[in-house]
């Protein structure tokens, strides 16, 4: 165990000039002392030399803030934001904005690489284009905190300050869709004015397509209360809506099965798909992409590599609200989407008949269903149950498949359990977490008879740190009893 005494004896010179060597996954630039100490130094690049101001030390390594910069990268830019930086009271919400763009794409595809051959002992054998869209403006999710500062008279909205829980004092958000961004002061003007300025800690965003559109067309605001409120605070946020009309309010005065519509009518909550003529109803606190321009892009690559054919059945896990199943049933045979929820189940299959009502004739969407499974007790006994398919598309949350890949796994090493049911020809992963990917494909690639053809990076969140990314898994043509 680390004593206190061990981390305060030998203080490093104040003066020591480091050559920083790389990027981690929080976008801390990392060096070496002389002595060999790991220092991990926010808002350093790589190949610059810099000086660090310490806040943690550790027997093996230090954190620290960068104080002074002797050589620069070629990469670093200056942010887009005026609420971005190191100092105190710096918006928490970016953390790679003095990266140039095309830089942190690389990162992070690096930072895949890392992940499937460290933690997986994986190695695709083809790196995908890495996908990558608008920069700016792309956040069409958000969960705002609302502050009323009393010693200051001021109501701050916006997100944290960097490793503060306080709320920093943003004007504009140029990650934010610029309607939503113009947004930010007038809204502050109101919750300043309401009885219940106190009780009201977060607006959560989420944008809409305007209908038949991939054009904003919806701005619903989430209002968090903690107590009930006022006839005169709803008469106020009616009058903002009529004021702003692409703003629609949403109540929630509990847990996020509470929201309520304020006014009935306008405009419904949805998201366009428009390679597959597909439109996504929603609502505001569901789980949607954080970015549409990346997902459409995501989608149609997604079923690109899948490489579905017309008589072949697929299976959709972890499902959601069928961003990836409905897609499919334009292109498959039959289609089974499968999550982890009941109440997810009935609003993708209201999704389904939406869309099957409105199809084009001629084109219909093929048999599909959704089913609910814990996706996270999978046993190799339920996955024979659901039948073979001939392809698989896989989107886990942050934890990944471990228990399906693990299902997959034991019916490769023991034949006996499988009957007639034969693993899918090809999977298509799509991960939050390069981490959990790698995981997964480990299983997969060293017990699952199957070998990782391609992988690639998406940039989902430009600016930050986070790292979403696809990988293919091709059937070996052997198993254990062939």
């Amino acid at each position: 165990m680390t004593t206190e005494t061990e981390e305060k004896k030998a203080p490093p010179s104040p003066d020591e000039w480091l050559q920083v060597e790389s990027l981690d996954l929080d976008a801390q630039g990392v060096a070496h002392r002389s002595d060999g100490k790991v220092v991990f130094i926010e808002g350093a690049l790589p190949f610059e030399e810099v000086q660090v101001k310490l806040h943690r030390r550790k027997n093996n390594w230090e954190q620290g803030v960068l104080t002074a910069l002797r050589r620069e990268s070629s990469q670093r830019v200056r942010p887009g934001c005026p609420h971005f930086g190191l100092h105190a009271g710096a918006c928490g919400g970016c953390k790679m904005q003095h990266l140039d763009a095309a830089a942190q794409v690389a990162v992070k595809q690096r930072a895949l690489e890392d992940a499937l051959w460290h933690l997986g002992k994986v190695k695709p054998d083809n790196m995908l284009r890495p996908l990558e869209g608008p920069a700016w403006h792309y956040r069409y999710r958000a969960r705002l905190s609302v502050r009323h500062v009393i010693k200051k008279g001021v109501v701050l909205i916006g997100f944290h300050e960097r490793k503060s829980s306080y709320v920093a004092d943003m004007t504009v958000c140029p990650v934010l869709p610029t309607a939503v961004s113009d947004l930010l002061v007038p809204l502050r003007g109101l919750i300043d004015s309401m009885e219940a300025r106190q009780t009201c800690p977060q607006i959560e965003l989420a944008c809409g397509d305007a209908p038949g559109s991939t054009m904003l067309g919806v701005i619903a605001l989430v209002l968090r209360h903690l107590e009930p409120l006022s006839d005169a605070d709803i008469a106020r946020l009616k009058a903002f809506a009529a004021t702003h009309p692409a703003v629609q309010w949403w109540l929630q005065a509990k847990g996020p099965d509470t929201v309520k519509l304020l006014e009935e009518g306008g405009a419904q909550l949805s998201y366009e798909l428009p390679d597959f003529g597909i439109t996504m109803p929603f609502k505001p606190t569901d789980f949607t992409q954080v970015n549409p321009h990346i997902n459409r892009v995501l989608v149609s690559r997604a079923l690109r590599l899948l490489d579905v054919q017309r008589d072949e059945r697929v299976i959709d896990w972890f499902c959601g609200l069928g961003n990836f199943t409905l897609p499919l049933a334009t292109r498959a045979g039959e289609v089974l989407g499968i999550e982890g929820s009941d109440a997810l189940v009935v609003r993708a299959t209201e999704n389904l008949q939406r869309n099957r009502a409105a199809a084009p004739d001629g084109q219909p969407l093929s048999a599909t269903k959704f089913v609910a499974r814990n996706l996270f007790e999978m046993t190799p006994e339920m996955l024979v149950a659901d039948g073979h398919a001939d392809r698989w598309l896989v989107d886990p949350p942050r934890e990944g498949a471990f228990a399906l890949a693990k299902a997959v796994a034991d019916l490769h090493q023991q034949p006996e359990l499988r009957g007639g049911w034969t693993p899918p020809r090809r999977i298509v992963y799509v991960s939050c977490n390069p981490a959990t990917l790698a995981r997964d494909a480990g299983l997969l690639v060293h017990q699952g008879g199957y070998r990782c053809s391609s992988a690639g990076v998406i940039n989902m969140f430009p600016h930050t740190a986070h790292v979403e990314s696809m990988a293919v898994f091709d059937r070996q043509d052997t198993s254990p009893d062939e």
